[in-house]
């Protein structure tokens, strides 16, 4: 990796996980990318009758890409056999505008499928609360099980089976946490800082530039395109899909190499700018205006559309690219190599 600017590649493997009772499952692995956003100290961005954002005094990694309805398939097939706290919602396969993804079974005995290409379209119909469910199991590396402390209701967020707005509003970031959604102030950065030093240099669009951006989906794409609604209406792409595949403009990054921080879904962030409400930015497939001078209004914890979803970010950064272990894995795995050296040694005697 070459500094702070380059890009990180996070790779949650998994493999068989010691469960309740000694009972070993496995857990098919994700792989969540990630870009490095450094420049720490940067001064905010002000801006006329909303605030000063972007300010960030710590390294931090960010999703490269919005969560795909495949990773969050994976996170469901890893969790919600029960589903006791709704981590799936109905709509994902039944609304027109859904992610696809499909439920069958019954309670105890959920199974999940995605529908042939929406794997990496992103997640929609989910709220803050799933979104911190699938950070908390991120951060406790990708364990198969009934929802938990050891799975999603602790880990970078003691949830602990909150989920009405009121609850999840004091819901805070741990201080060991690894996984996270990010805050606005990390998201703002993320999408239009210049990435030029600890400035306080801000494009006004989310893909290098302060004039208009298109959403055209060209191949190759020549740049500033992203997937959001022009008047007209004029989409992207029309139905069934309404969002692209992520990064499907690979030419239109942000200064540190995020993409679709203009389009496809709104995104959750993890600030609180009032009661019950937790912040958003970006845009949308059925949302007209990307810049940063155009806030979306905040969504309540549990509200989920069409056109919102949600990015992680991760503080656990290793100084060059690595393809990263969760913990129960890597304890296996040393497991198994000292039972193999035993084993080896006891042959020799």
């Amino acid at each position: 990796m070459s500094g702070l600017a380059g890009r990180v590649r996070a790779v949650l493997a998994a493999a068989a996980v010691l469960g309740a009772g000694d009972q070993a499952r496995a857990q098919a692995p994700i792989a969540i990318e990630t870009v490095v956003v450094g420049n720490p100290g940067n001064a905010g961005d002000p801006i006329a009758f909303q605030g000063t954002f972007g300010a960030v005094d710590h390294v931090f990694a960010i999703g490269k890409y919005e969560v795909t309805t495949g990773q969050y398939a994976a996170f469901l097939s890893a969790v919600a056999a029960s589903d006791p706290y709704g981590l799936y919602d109905a709509r994902m396969w039944t609304h027109a505008q859904g992610c696809k993804i499909e439920r069958n079974g019954a309670p105890g005995s959920y199974a999940y499928a995605v529908a042939a290409d929406w794997a990496d379209r992103p997640v929609n119909f989910v709220g803050w609360g799933d979104a911190a469910r699938f950070a908390n199991w991120l951060h406790n590396g990708q364990p198969s099980g009934a929802p938990g402390l050891a799975t999603t209701e602790d880990g970078s967020y003691f949830l602990n089976g909150r989920q009405s707005d009121f609850e999840l509003e004091s819901v805070v970031r741990e201080p060991d946490a690894t996984w996270v959604i990010p805050t606005e102030n990390e998201w703002y950065k993320a999408a239009y800082h210049r990435n030029d030093g600890a400035s306080g240099n801000y494009w006004s669009q989310p893909t290098r530039t302060n004039s208009a951006v298109s959403n055209d989906l060209i191949d190759p794409d020549p740049g500033n395109n992203a997937t959001f609604q022009r008047p007209g209406p004029d989409f992207t792409i029309g139905a069934p899909y309404f969002r692209t595949e992520v990064g499907a403009h690979e030419n239109s990054a942000s200064p540190y190499g995020t993409y679709d921080q203009g389009g496809n879904v709104l995104e959750f962030n993890e600030t609180v700018p009032e009661n019950d409400i937790r912040g958003i930015r970006g845009g949308s497939w059925f949302w007209g205006d990307i810049s940063k001078f155009q806030r979306p209004l905040d969504m309540h914890s549990s509200d989920q559309f069409s056109d919102l979803g949600f990015r992680v970010a991760t503080l656990a950064l290793e100084s060059e690219p690595v393809d990263a272990l969760p913990l129960p894995w890597l304890a296996g795995l040393l497991l198994a190599l000292t039972l193999a050296v035993a084993l080896a040694a006891r042959r020799r005697a």
